[in-house]
């Protein structure tokens, strides 16, 4: 019987782990997105600086997502509809994110301390 409660503990633990291991690495992740209508999204407006996964959901043939800023120039394609993952490092500053057709009525800020 200790062998099988010693067994059913490793076990627990281990599932544990796991389940905190996914939380950890989206620490680090934005969400961006474009349209359908003419909207343009960051899901932070401000965060620490770091290596982020930022995942791009350019949901319209008219828009695209362009980001810009210190070290950084990102573009998704204007006539796709999909979604595309980048990895960048983002350092202190102030960046841009905006639609290239549309920049005047489409943009945004995500500053970076």
């Amino acid at each position: 019987m200790p062998r099988i409660a010693g067994a059913l503990v490793a076990a627990l633990a281990t599932l544990a782990l796991v389940g905190i291991a996914p939380a950890a690495t989206q620490v680090n992740t934005l969400i961006g997105t474009d349209g359908p209508g003419f909207t343009i999204t960051m899901s932070k407006k401000t965060i620490p600086a770091g290596t982020y996964t930022i995942t791009i959901r350019d949901r319209s043939a008219i828009h695209n997502f362009h980001l810009t800023g210190p070290g950084v120039n990102k573009i998704t394609s204007v006539p796709k509809i999909y979604t595309t993952t980048w990895k960048v490092k983002l350092k202190k500053g102030t960046y841009k994110f905006f639609c290239d057709p549309h920049a005047e009525i489409m943009k945004g800020t995500l500053k970076v301390t």
